[in-house]
């Protein structure tokens, strides 16, 4: 099994910025995707970004040019650099991380989440 830790929310005014990490641990594992997505009440857990083993990033329409998604094969880790902070960037934000081992099929793993607030 892989296991997750999150780090990096809290509350800031809008226009402010907040980084975000997410750290991998386990036994003999290999990272495919990595990703961040958010969840607000009462709506449903969206992507955020994500980014490839090869590097490739992709970015929901309403967070491109704001965020920026970045990871570090050595650490098994993901951030989630975000700028320019909207009230509606407020939500739980979730790590998701591809991962498999050399006898495995591809699976999962799931983030406990970290709160992000934008609010004055």
């Amino acid at each position: 099994q892989v296991q997750l830790v999150e780090s990096g929310g809290g509350w800031v005014q809008p226009g402010g910025s907040l980084r975000l990490s997410c750290i991998a641990s386990g036994t003999e594992f290999i990272v495919a995707d990595m990703g961040w997505y958010r969840q607000a009440p009462g709506t449903d857990r969206d992507l955020v970004a994500v980014v490839s083993s090869g590097g490739s990033t992709t970015y929901a329409d309403s967070v491109k040019g704001r965020f920026t998604i970045s990871r570090d094969a050595a650490r098994n880790a993901v951030y989630l650099q975000m700028n320019r902070l909207k009230p509606e960037d407020t939500a739980i934000y979730y790590c998701n991380v591809g991962w498999r081992t050399i006898i495995s099929k591809i699976t999962d793993s799931w983030g406990q989440g970290t709160q992000v607030i934008v609010s004055s």
